[in-house]
């Protein structure tokens, strides 16, 4: 019989880049749980593809498309799902914690059930109060939540990265998922709104904690810990739990892959003999180019070349820059700058289609 006391739950369904960041988050929960001889963990993968974790020490739920398009409501909000699926679980196990794909352990995942507790919310982070967001959607609804009694500007929101709770607290979810159904116009399918309600939801009720400390969630900057998670597959991919592998999780950081200051430094200055409008450009085509001693930064290479020609785009929205970024790689400095990694970087742009 499976010991359920620690259930990881993680809802993985479309894209195959979801189920690759959820294979390293796995792997990631079991070389940490090393750190807690002893320990189990009880991994449930509901997932529309099980492929990806055969031969994984998970137990899958199969998910239908029938059943997704209910869980995902009368609106249709992917995130939804989230609550239905942990209720659930709640129901058949004395706690839980379902967790995003996007994520990677810092610890032992003992370590984040250990704070799961009657009365509290495990979130994976507290954001402050309502009326410091930075969203205008929430901002302009406080007036119209005060007056039905369900927030304030003290009401402190949350990440929901991580959600963690006990049976006992099982009916928060319920109450979540009906204000996610009648916020849902109000809040003009606003992509958060499922960690809002939640925040909501608990509100008086339950005690948020958060677990940053815990766990990376890379929510930000996802292109470049991509990158790093995809250069771990290629060299693991038969073999996810094997001790190589797991060890080599330790080094997918949750630092980003930037150059030392020196270098960093000597790259500004090499930057200043180009045409001001090329140097920022030119830079982080630099930041792609520098040999890290940790080869999944060394991975992200790519992704900083990428960077550099949509930053650059972005910068320049009035400017056909796309039409520019050839010019600006064919400039005599930058070409001695770069040397034969410029064929590189030609390369990859073109099959991005930024070039």
């Amino acid at each position: 019989m499976v010991d359920t006391t620690h259930t990881l739950i993680y809802l993985v369904y479309g894209r195959d880049s979801y189920h690759e960041e959820a294979l390293f988050s796995i792997a990631s929960a079991f070389a940490r749980l090393r750190e807690t001889p002893g320990q189990t963990l009880d991994v449930l993968v509901v997932t529309d593809n099980s492929e990806p974790y055969a031969g994984l020490p998970v137990r899958i739920h199969r998910l239908d498309p029938t059943t997704l398009a209910r869980w995902r409501g009368p609106h249709d909000y992917h995130f939804r799902a989230k609550h239905i699926v942990l209720r659930e679980a709640l129901d058949e196990r004395p706690s839980a914690v379902l967790i995003d794909t996007d994520t990677f352990f810092r610890v032992s995942p003992v370590q984040l059930f250990e704070r799961v507790r009657q009365g509290a919310l495990l979130c994976n982070a507290i954001d402050g109060p309502l009326a410091d967001t930075p969203s205008p959607v929430y901002r302009g609804m406080i007036e119209y939540l005060k007056e039905r009694g369900l927030a304030d500007e003290r009401t402190p929101l949350v990440n929901s990265g991580v959600i963690g709770l006990t049976r006992e607290d099982r009916e928060i979810l319920d109450r979540s998922l009906e204000l996610m159904d009648d916020l849902y116009p109000i809040a003009r399918g606003a992509y958060t709104l499922e960690q809002f309600v939640l925040a909501l939801a608990a509100y008086g009720r339950l005690e948020p904690i958060g677990c940053t400390d815990l766990l990376h969630h890379y929510w930000s900057r996802k292109q470049l810990f991509r990158a790093k998670i995809q250069a771990w597959l290629s060299k693991h991919r038969t073999s996810l739990l094997s001790t190589p592998a797991l060890d080599d999780t330790l080094l997918v950081t949750d630092r980003l892959p930037r150059p030392p200051r020196a270098s960093r430094l000597l790259y500004k200055l090499r930057t200043l003999s180009l045409p001001a409008s090329m140097r920022q450009f030119s830079l982080e085509l630099f930041y792609g180019c520098h040999h890290y001693d940790n080869e999944f930064d060394r991975a992200c290479g790519p992704v900083w070349w990428e960077k550099a020609a949509t930053n650059a785009i972005e910068r320049h929205p009035d400017q056909a820059v796309e039409e520019q970024l050839g010019d600006w790689l064919n400039h005599k400095v930058l070409r001695a700058l770069l040397g034969p990694r410029l064929e590189d970087i030609r390369q990859h742009l073109r099959q991005q289609d930024l070039l």
